[in-house]
């Protein structure tokens, strides 16, 4: 094969496929259904041009999960465009409370083979790296769900954009798989890295006592993730599997504490899904062959996940029953965000062997005037992580040890590590419910 020629002829179709924003989003037809990645792999110039033109359309569904762009997220929307949300973001919350957007419940391990099974693919778009001189662009920083929505869209519309990384792992998409491709130079959106909170750096302390040399972590985004990450950064040969790739990961790859030296799977690999954070994160995953992106049904299914030794799974949660069914996705009835991976991670690393998973909060919420620990959940509130499923629940106030335990135990524990001006009414209510 002369590569030389096959280089040409990549240029040439690219050449031929690019288009604006515009003429890409005019491919869209009434009825349509679309399918875009979630967070920076959102195509926000097709989105801002589909928007615009919302008033010629009818009925054209969206599936995404945890939104950027807050075009369509309003009221006079629903009839043009409508969105299921199958985690929401600061943009799309209100719509999904107020009605405007809809709600799928999921696990986000499941969500490619909900896209195979379930909903229908007419268009998906996507931000990639730069196309190579193989023909190939990679999905850069959101992979999750993305390529099983290329594999069945009729129509794929990418977003080339030089300032996304270019990732390995099983990331990739072929030009000849690609019907529009805009380019787009804007910064990719960052996220401020959240403070750390005293609570959060207590409960990150308790946390760093119980991971050991050699563990494979997981862990989401916020305060907790962070403080964790700084507790760990004199730790040696840690592992990363994890949904989120952040700045806290990438500090822990930087000072050496993570080097994935003794993972049973992927051995000298951090693999991830989707990636959040600064310019930081974007920049040391560009062409960085320690870390691998790849889709979602393979990075958190639990039993992949249960194949590694010593794996920690580290996740935050809104309410805890003293029974130990877990709320984190809402307040009563509104829809907060979604169960993401949370349920997935919990599973795999009760799989593990010599595994650990731990459900974070802070005892309090409101500033103090309500317990996050409680007899029972909000009226509404959906359960995202089952008392079968949580090991363990940590506050500021230590560890409560919950796998195995009687559901009596449970609740001592989960009391004990409650905070102080609530734990009377906690036992009262425990005594009422025979729990103690």
């Amino acid at each position: 094969m002369n590569l030389a020629l096959t280089q040409r002829s990549y240029e040439k179709e690219y050449q031929e496929k690019l288009c604006s924003a515009q003429e890409a989003a005019a491919i869209v037809q009434s009825g349509d259904h679309l399918c875009f990645p979630l967070g920076v792999g959102e195509p926000t110039l097709m989105v801002r041009a589909l928007a615009a033109r919302k008033r010629e359309l009818e009925g054209v569904v969206v599936n995404q999960q945890h939104h950027l762009c807050p075009d369509y997220f309003t009221e006079d929307s629903v009839p043009h465009i409508k969105v299921n949300a199958w985690f929401t973001s600061h943009v799309s919350r209100e719509a999904v409370q107020k009605g405007w957007a809809d709600f799928v419940p999921n696990h986000f391990s499941e969500v490619p083979r909900l896209i195979r099974e379930y909903w229908p693919v007419d268009v998906a778009g996507t931000v990639v790296s730069p196309m190579d001189e193989h023909g190939f662009f990679t999905c850069s920083l959101s992979v999750g769900y993305t390529m099983e929505a290329v594999k069945k869209a009729k129509k794929v519309v990418v977003q080339v954009n030089p300032q996304a990384p270019r990732t390995h792992g099983n990331c990739h998409i072929h030009i000849s798989e690609v019907a529009h491709i805009i380019e787009c130079d804007e910064p990719l959106q960052e996220l401020a890295i959240p403070p750390v909170s005293a609570v959060e750096e207590a409960i990150g302390g308790y946390l760093a006592e119980m991971i050991e040399d050699g563990s494979t972590l997981q862990m989401g985004w916020g305060g907790i993730p962070n403080a964790v990450c700084k507790a760990l950064l004199r730790k040696k040969d840690l592992g990363i599997h994890t949904e989120l790739i952040s700045n806290g990961i990438v500090d822990l790859m930087i000072a050496g504490a993570v080097n994935n030296s003794r993972k049973t799977i992927h051995r000298g690999k951090s693999l991830g899904t989707f990636a959040l954070g600064t310019k930081k994160v974007f920049e040391f995953m560009n062409e960085n062959p320690m870390i691998e992106m790849h889709p979602v049904d393979y990075v958190n299914d639990p039993y992949v996940i249960g194949q590694i030794d010593n794996m920690v799974s580290i996740n935050a949660t809104i309410q805890v029953d003293l029974l130990g069914q877990c709320c984190s996705e809402s307040f009563g009835h509104l829809q907060w965000s979604g169960t993401g991976g949370q349920a997935d991670f919990a599973r795999g690393a009760n799989r593990s062997r010599g595994g650990k998973g731990f459900i974070c909060t802070a005892s309090t919420a409101k500033n103090g005037t309500v317990s996050c620990i409680v007899p029972t959940l909000t009226a509404g509130s959906s359960t995202t992580t089952s008392k079968n499923d949580v090991d363990h629940v940590v506050t500021e106030f230590g560890v409560a040890k919950l796998r195995g335990q009687t559901a009596k135990q449970r609740a001592m524990n989960l009391i004990n590590v409650a905070h102080p001006d609530f734990r009377g009414e906690l036992m009262e209510a425990a005594r009422k419910m025979n729990r103690i």
